[in-house]
């Protein structure tokens, strides 16, 4: 097992980037990360409201090495990171195809609110809403986005 990070205790080593993928909020739109968190603890996600870190906070170290050689959830696991990896690169994207000259440019976007994922403690209104949706979008796009 390996130290964990943003007061998760320990990780199994086998799955010992999961809380990388837990504190990027990408996971609030992708499927295997959203199945994953599920599969570790259902009842502790939708007691957590959904929110990765609560749930990695709050599981039994026993339930997370159980995980760790579980076949089908390791399978998710590698779904989620290589999507957070593929993210995090923007390697094959639209905005690399499309604008490759400005590769080292970055966007910058602000708004008071984003509504992302009921997780976040944050009051997001309609306009939160739509920001959390850009954010979202630019993602998906390849755009740096800050």
């Amino acid at each position: 097992m390996s130290q964990g990070t943003r007061g998760v205790a320990y990780l199994p080593e086998a799955i010992h980037r999961i809380s990388d993928v837990a504190s990027n909020l990408y996971w609030a739109w992708s499927h295997p990360a959203r199945e994953m968190f599920k599969r570790i603890d259902p009842t502790l996600w939708s007691r957590v409201r959904h929110d990765p870190l609560a749930l990695l906070r709050g599981v039994e170290p026993a339930r997370l090495a159980a995980c760790g050689r579980d076949p089908e959830f390791l399978a998710l696991y590698r779904a989620a990171l290589d999507e957070l990896d593929r993210l995090s690169t923007r390697e094959g994207t639209w905005f690399a195809r499309s604008y490759p000259d400005l590769s080292d440019a970055t966007i910058a976007y602000f708004c008071a609110e984003f509504g992302v994922h009921n997780s976040v403690p944050i009051y997001s209104g309609g306009l939160g809403v739509l920001a959390g949706d850009h954010s979202k979008e630019a993602s998906d796009l390849g755009l740096d986005f800050v």
